[in-house]
């Protein structure tokens, strides 16, 4: 079907105390397998491509949202498409013409001041195009400094200022997890997503949550996080069934034998998010 908003995804998962998930698309393969995993589930899916996706594809966002896209319309699942992590504000500019609801907007190696003007520019653009937006607050493990170190984490007073100054449509915050996790081992602050649940008056975002266990992630569901995001753990499986496809293979040289694969276990990776995490299942 025709991709759905971001916005509409969301706003119906918050309503109803339902996850909405959010997994990274790299090639054509995992946008495949992410349909086919929400497809397989029976329940909606974000198609997110970060920037550094775009710079995997030369720089151009247009081919490879354009393949998103297309995936998603002949998909009988409900999928929206979000760019993320956007730094490069040219990049940015671009998320309308190419068929993105959403951007997350990421100011946060910026001076607290620097980001909440940068965030506020972009919400004000995104504004004028209808396009929903996304910004973090706090430092989410992986990318800056250890998600345990004091102070890192998102103040819940600090996040309704932020929220309030930015006219942001969902706030990414640091509650334990870290980016680029291979092992499902991180546990979460759940008394601060409550506190913040009740500090903010839009959705929250986890970010990094390849690496959290699946009671750990209904748990932050229910303390109040909505948007769910995922990649890594994409990764891992594309990446062990093509090794072991080739350790198998080793003579192997048509990239479709090890890609059929691969694609096979990232969707049903994200089948098993959907089902297992939703309070549906």
């Amino acid at each position: 079907m025709p991709l759905v908003r971001t916005s509409d995804l969301v706003t119906s998962a918050r309503a109803t105390g339902e996850p909405v998930f959010a997994f990274n698309v790299i090639t054509v393969e995992h946008a495949e397998a992410i349909a086919a995993g929400a497809e397989s589930a029976d329940r909606p899916a974000i198609l997110q491509i970060s920037e550094n996706a775009v710079k995997f594809h030369g720089g151009r966002v247009g081919p490879i949202a354009a393949a998103a896209s297309a995936v998603a319309a002949a998909s009988t699942a409900r999928l929206s498409l979000h760019l993320d992590h956007v730094e490069d504000r040219t990049l940015l500019r671009q998320a309308h013409a190419h068929g993105f609801s959403s951007v997350m907007f990421d100011a946060s190696k910026l001076p607290y001041g620097d980001n909440v003007k940068a965030t506020a520019e972009a919400v004000r653009w995104g504004r004028e195009r209808d396009i929903w937006v996304e910004a973090e607050l706090g430092r989410v493990g992986g990318k800056a400094g250890d998600a345990h170190t004091p102070g890192v984490r998102t103040d819940p007073a600090e996040a309704a200022a932020y929220v309030a100054d930015t006219g942001v449509d969902a706030l990414a915050v640091a509650v334990g997890s870290t980016h680029a996790m291979t092992a499902r081992t991180a546990t979460l602050d759940h008394a601060l997503i409550t506190a913040l649940r009740a500090a903010v008056p839009v959705p929250l975002v986890l970010h990094g949550s390849s690496g959290v266990p699946d009671e750990e992630l209904r748990r932050a569901v229910a303390a109040g996080m909505t948007k769910i995001n995922v990649g890594t753990a994409l990764n891992t499986a594309f990446t062990d069934a093509v090794r072991a496809f080739l350790e198998a293979h080793p003579s192997t040289v048509d990239p479709r034998s090890y890609l059929r694969p691969a694609r096979a276990a990232m969707g049903e990776t994200v089948a098993g998010f959907l089902r297992n995490v939703s309070r549906r299942w």
